[in-house]
């Protein structure tokens, strides 16, 4: 039955293959630097010196005719220029060494997550912000950064980086049309109105047809439990911020009249026009990077502002974009319109097994998949989810990320707890059986233990516990640390240019029983006191949207989807305190202050016991053996781990050591955590 639904063929409707005449390259036309000046006030970079920022707009252009881009959907319903080519832009930055001595000749590509530089070049005010990061140890090594837009549905400000794609319309100049569907959850209690969306910044799809009795909203308590529908005259299209009486109707927004409880989901499915052709944002970074790499200048003469003298290229993105950066490579946009690799490494952080999947009509690629909310969204993932090509065993479906060994790059993913607990972490390394899929030797897979989905940077203490109005334990848990990004770059680099291998892959496994099953997983973890180990996680079912859509992209007839057979997940396995058995283990779990998990359940009345969100715990270790002892807590104190204080530096200094040696710290790192905790209060 699923098979049926599965099998990847051309999507006729979408995908347009006809008439492949004379090769031609997708390319930027003119490349066009509107600002340039010195950056943060002219701040040096180690002995690189001080850098400037270029900002401007790359305008591009594709032949919907070139066999390269047919995978592209709805290509063939874009507008096309008098040439017959479709048009699109994107603003983009880039830093550059003042100085051409100080240049490694090796680009940096940060992209963007939802338009935002992750490492914030663009709203830093000052160097320190943007020191602690990759991009800030790129820049003392002499990298050129670059990023760009390509997501097409952002609200594009100042500070943001959106890509200006255009819209598919029939043949005729009709708007296409089709079921698009919303959920809207956690929304402030007393609230009537939203974008379609649903989170402000993005833009939403028109409704074709703002008739409410045309449309299906509805309410539930939890996800995958009943639904509701609401009654047509109960809501409208439009903007309504006090209620009904203040109703301006539109095709963008939604109004509920009864107003929104935020301990419920709603969910709005209706029939949307006018879809973006989000796929293009692939061929925003391929060409841009592309031209960078390659080029002397545009079509126009203008000249490519790095010169020629670019020897490698790197990219890098988290979270949204690392799985945009896995579709990225899948649909085979490491390879340009010349037939040239583009990147020769790729570090995907904190993607689990998604890709963003822009590459189909109507595309949100701000949506992604949690238990507790959107479970069955497109961006639950979809097989392939492996690097490594392979049969799955559920769908048949035989392919895999990684499989053009010309154009490929190197890769290095790494995941934190939470992408294990919410994003399917586990099919990265087994099939949906549970049985093992290695990794390919062009691949490194990293699971870095007790850390949550968010980034930490500087100093390996953590936080005081906090509280969270949704979430039930204390945060913020340990993040993956900006330091074992900059050191995997480093080690990307010297992999790529030098052929020095990096460390081997390093997550849970069923062999060495460190990836096991949620019963397992609860047993392993501590009693901790007022402390309940979550009982659920999100599951995979394997979704069926209907003929026109495939591993590739293509329509979503139909929504909700059919759900298909269930996955095996797995999860990461703990020692008696808490502490990841497998995995990188940064300074934070070899020199515990407390437990740290990527998981978080949400508070009673939020629909606890759910998983809340990507949040991580904090859970502090005693002080004294006395303090514990009066807790009930089974784990040991921090008086029982290092004694005092100078046994506590002593630790991190041994920690930071061997962190060096495998190469997961650089070494003005180690020194800097060293100092930190030289410094610090721990047993003072």
């Amino acid at each position: 039955m699923y098979k049926a639904y599965l099998t990847v063929t051309t999507v006729a409707i979408v995908v347009t293959l006809a008439a492949i005449g004379r090769p031609s390259e997708a390319r930027v036309v003119k490349f066009v630097v509107q600002q340039q000046g010195s950056y943060l006030g002219g701040a040096i970079w180690g002995n690189v010196g001080p850098y400037e920022m270029l900002q401007g707009t790359a305008y591009l252009e594709v032949d919907p005719r070139d066999p390269r881009d047919a995978v592209i959907v709805d290509l063939g319903n874009a507008p096309r220029n008098a040439q017959g080519m479709v048009d699109f832009s994107t603003p983009f930055l880039i830093l550059q060494p003042v100085n051409a001595q100080g240049s490694n000749h090796k680009i940096f590509y940060a992209v963007n997550n939802r338009g935002n530089n992750l490492e914030g070049l663009l709203t830093a005010t000052t160097a320190a912000q943007v020191a602690a990061t990759d991009a800030g140890y790129a820049m003392t090594q002499g990298y050129t950064i670059v990023d760009a837009g390509w997501e097409g549905d952002v609200v594009a400000t100042s500070t943001n980086l959106v890509a200006n794609l255009p819209r598919a319309h029939q043949a005729n100049g009709a708007p296409i049309t089709g079921p698009m569907r919303y959920e809207y959850y956690d929304r402030p209690a007393g609230s009537y109105t939203t974008n379609l969306e649903g989170t402000a910044g993005f833009l939403s799809y028109e409704a074709a047809d703002t008739n409410t009795a045309h449309a299906r909203f509805t309410v539930s308590d939890s996800e995958g439990g009943p639904q509701t529908a609401i009654p047509p005259n109960r809501w409208a299209f439009g903007t309504c911020p006090t209620g009904q009486a203040s109703l301006v109707p539109d095709n963008v927004d939604l109004c509920y009249f009864d107003g929104f409880d935020n301990t419920k989901l709603y969910t709005l499915i209706y029939q949307a026009k006018n879809p973006i052709v989000m796929g293009l944002g692939f061929a925003t970074t391929r060409d841009v990077a592309s031209f960078l790499r390659y080029e002397s200048q545009d079509d126009s003469g203008n000249p490519n502002p790095l010169g020629t003298t670019i020897a490698r290229a790197y990219a890098a993105g988290g979270s949204q974009t690392g799985g945009y950066l896995r579709d990225y490579i899948y649909l085979g946009f490491n390879e340009d319109e010349s037939g040239r690799q583009v990147f020769d490494g790729i570090i995907p952080w904190i993607a689990g097994t998604d890709r963003v999947f822009i590459n189909v009509r109507f595309a949100d690629p701000n949506a992604y998949s949690e238990q507790d909310h959107q479970h069955n969204y497109l961006q639950n993932s979809y097989p392939p989810f492996t690097y490594s090509v392979t049969t799955d065993p559920l769908s048949g479906i035989h392919d895999g990320i990684l499989k053009r060994p010309r154009t490929d790059p190197l890769v290095m993913q790494i995941d934190t707890e939470s992408e294990w607990w919410q994003l399917h972490d586990s099919l990265n390394v087994v099939d949906g059986r549970g049985r093992p899929v290695p990794a390919p030797s062009n691949a490194r897979l990293y699971f870095v233990g007790n850390t949550a989905h968010g980034f930490i940077s500087g100093s390996f203490l953590y936080p005081t516990p906090g509280t969270s109005t949704l979430c039930a334990y204390p945060t913020p848990a340990s993040g993956l640390n900006w330091e074992t990004l900059r050191a995997s770059l480093r080690n990307l680099d010297e992999w790529a240019d030098q052929g020095i291998a990096p460390p081997g892959s390093n997550y849970p496994s069923r062999s060495d029983g460190t990836l096991v099953t949620l019963s397992q997983a609860a047993t392993a973890f501590p009693m901790i006191p007022d402390v309940s180990f979550p009982t659920v996680y999100n599951t995979y079912q394997l979704l069926i949207f209907g003929p026109l859509f495939n591993s590739l992209g293509g329509v979503l007839t139909l929504q909700p989807p059919l759900n298909g057979p269930d996955y095996v997940i797995l999860l990461p396995k703990t020692d008696s305190n808490g502490l990841q058995l497998a995995g990188v283990h940064q300074i934070e779990s070899r020199v515990p202050l407390g437990t740290s998990t990527g998981w978080n359940i949400r508070q009673p009345n939020h629909r606890g016991p759910n998983l809340c969100s990507l949040t991580g715990s904090y859970f502090p270790f005693a002080i004294t053996k006395a303090e514990r002892t009066a807790n009930g807590d089974p784990r040991p104190s921090l008086e029982e781990l290092y004694g005092t204080h100078a046994g506590f530096v002593d630790a991190v200094t041994t920690a930071a050591n061997q962190l060096v040696e495998e190469r997961f710290l650089l070494d003005v790192d180690a020194q800097a955590d060293i100092a930190a905790a030289q410094t610090s209060n721990v047993l003072q």
